[in-house]
């Protein structure tokens, strides 16, 4: 236990997963669309595809990644075609007059809801990156697994309480309302913000 940063590793998570991004994004559109229920079904879907991404770098997939580029390549278009989907109907959801109505829940949706969180991160080679990354920086070479199953279940909570809480504030009933009145200029926020994730994950790295 003696090679582990655990501070600087649980720091750096942190500062990753409570920045704005695209997880942030969908978690806050759909619970203040669908209500905290399905918001939290999103959150967990995206905690899901972290513990994913953090178990992988852990095993050392990371560095199989790394010594094929192509897999790497091939996940940042397809991270950049789903967002430019999230875009295109943030985007027509924007151009639809009225107020938004919640839509009842059903273990359908909420499967959905939970299914769209886990894609999200799943194809986000960011995430990869971030882990391998993590793991490089807070995790000496000489740490065992006892060490490496601490830093998984440390950065999965840190990663369940950010995204969770996410889901509870943007579905609070005060937010809820702001986003009913504006609900046209919010999609619109979000068509942009989800487009512009897509055109970053594109673009070549200088």
């Amino acid at each position: 236990m003696t090679d582990l940063n655990l501070p600087l590793i649980l720091l750096a998570a942190f500062l990753s997963t409570a920045s704005p991004g695209p997880a942030t994004l969908t978690i806050a559109s759909t619970s203040m669309r669908y209500g905290r229920t399905v918001g939290l079904a999103t959150a967990l879907g995206v905690v899901t595809g972290s513990l994913t991404w953090s178990v992988a770098a852990a095993l050392g997939l990371a560095a199989l990644m790394h010594a094929h580029v192509w897999l790497v390549e091939a996940m940042r278009y397809l991270a950049a075609a789903y967002l430019f989907y999230l875009a295109l109907r943030a985007a027509r959801s924007a151009m639809q007059p009225g107020a938004a109505l919640q839509a009842a829940v059903g273990d359908h949706d909420l499967r959905r809801a939970y299914l769209r969180g886990l894609a999200l991160h799943l194809t986000n080679p960011k995430a990869i990156l971030f882990f391998a990354s993590l793991y490089t920086l807070g995790v000496g070479p000489q740490a065992g697994t006892d060490a490496l199953i601490l830093v998984i279940g440390a950065v999965g909570l840190q990663s369940v309480v950010i995204f969770t809480g996410y889901a509870v504030i943007f579905a609070q009933p005060r937010v809820v309302s702001i986003y009913t009145r504006l609900r046209r200029g919010f999609e619109a926020v979000f068509a942009i913000g989800f487009a512009s994730a897509a055109i970053g994950t594109v673009l070549p790295r200088g």
